[in-house]
């Protein structure tokens, strides 16, 4: 049974809730120092050696499991589901509140966890998945990855073909995936294969729930230049999976990887900042007594611009999930933006650094370099530019849609 925050039955008004969370936080954690915007990490994928990767996952669990059961877990979420059955509102005060002291950080495969599989789950699961995920997902006990795209199919994702075979009470699994953030650390994964190659690409495909120590199942780490291995690709060799993992109806694993592909969007675009920004920029700049240099002055006056805009859109996000709109393809538009936001920061430490960037000869700086090798990532997670720009153009702009020449072709008929 989730714990109530300090007991109290019904929704605490706001000034009475941030004043409890407040306290509950620094009996929790200590503040966050005053220099921190100077000292934090800018890298924007982890770059740690397997060992290290996975403590950092056990701290941001143990945090993640505390804040569960003092209530703070899932503060939106119905109380049936695992909840605080509290307002957005509440939710904000308390990620305020949160970010003013120490905590261990981020990883994608946790939040992956608790914001994108945890409410796929909720929306398709049967109530006996529910049972036995949902929670665990949402206090840190389980950690799911994406295992989505394909090395034929990234952007066109409904053209993956990793196949599904109806074999008795269960399903048999044949196929591989790529880019699958965390695999080397998930006990779960959340798995769309085409179960019938013989309608549009996008109506046979079907969701799965695979433990990922099912026999069959292989995860190999993928090495990236900045030296971590964030990514994975998983392969799947006649992997046995009951029917009583299949998420949603048959046929209907697409309408389930919008939905998980929604949250994404959403979450991304509302993401704490990752890799750094002006913040850290102008640290560099002083350091190095660039801030009279007409480039680096231009660049950090657009990192800064940028900043701006986004916290003005993200207010309009926050008004409009207030007012009870559902999230749309207004996601894609705020994930374009937050990627180029990346691009545009790693221009500015680049110009600020200069050759800093070549070789690592001690200076705390350099670590400027994982951003400018990994933020080019973002430009394809969760969607590249391309996908986005489409989905821009036909669900917001109104503009006609792109000749497709595989409409309503049979997947099994289409050229690969």
């Amino acid at each position: 049974m989730t714990s109530t925050i300090d007991g109290a039955v019904g929704a605490p008004d706001l000034d009475t809730f941030a004043e409890t969370a407040r306290s509950w936080l620094l009996a929790h954690a200590a503040p966050r120092r005053a220099d921190e915007a100077e000292r934090t990490d800018v890298s924007v994928f982890h770059d740690l050696p397997p060992e290290r990767e996975r403590e950092l996952l056990g701290r941001i669990c143990d945090w993640q499991r505390t804040k569960f059961d003092a209530g703070y877990g899932a503060l939106t979420w119905a109380v049936e589901d695992g909840g605080a059955g509290l307002s957005e509102r509440h939710a904000e005060v308390f990620a305020e509140l949160e970010a003013g002291v120490e905590t261990p950080g981020q990883h994608e495969l946790a939040s992956v966890s608790v914001s994108l599989i945890a409410p796929t789950v909720r929306m398709f699961g049967t109530p006996a998945q529910k049972s036995r995920l949902v929670r665990g997902l949402l206090r840190g006990d389980e950690l799911a990855c994406q295992l989505f795209s394909e090395p034929s199919a990234g952007s066109d994702l409904a053209g993956l073909a990793t196949r599904a075979v109806r074999d008795g009470d269960g399903w048999v699994v044949t196929g591989q995936k790529v880019w699958s953030s965390g695999a080397q650390f998930a006990g779960w994964g959340e798995l769309i294969a085409r179960t019938d190659p013989d309608v549009a690409k996008h109506k046979g495909l079907t969701a799965f729930l695979l433990p990922l120590d099912t026999p069959g199942v292989e995860v190999r780490p993928l090495r990236q230049m900045s030296g971590g291995s964030s990514f994975c690709e998983v392969f799947l060799d006649e992997v046995r999976i009951p029917d009583s993992l299949r998420l949603g109806d048959v046929g209907a694993g697409w309408t389930v990887a919008l939905a998980t592909l929604g949250f994404e969007r959403g979450h991304s675009g509302s993401e704490a900042r990752v890799g750094g920004g002006f913040a850290q920029l102008l640290a560099a700049a002083r350091k190095l007594d660039r801030t009279g240099d007409p480039d680096v002055r231009r660049l950090l006056a657009d990192v800064w611009v940028h900043e701006k805009l986004a916290a003005v859109a993200a207010q309009r996000d926050r008004e409009a999930r207030l007012a009870g709109a559902a999230p749309g393809p207004i996601g894609s538009l705020r994930k374009l933006v937050w990627a180029q936001g990346l691009s545009l920061v790693s221009e500015a430490a680049t110009t600020i650094l200069g050759n800093r960037l070549v070789a690592d000869t001690g200076d705390e700086l350099f670590g400027w370099t994982e951003h400018v090798l990994g933020a080019p990532g973002y430009r394809i997670a969760g969607g590249s530019d391309e996908v986005q720009r489409t989905i821009i153009g036909e669900r917001l702009l109104g503009l006609p849609p792109e000749p497709r020449g595989d409409r309503g072709v049979p997947w099994r008929d289409i050229p690969r």
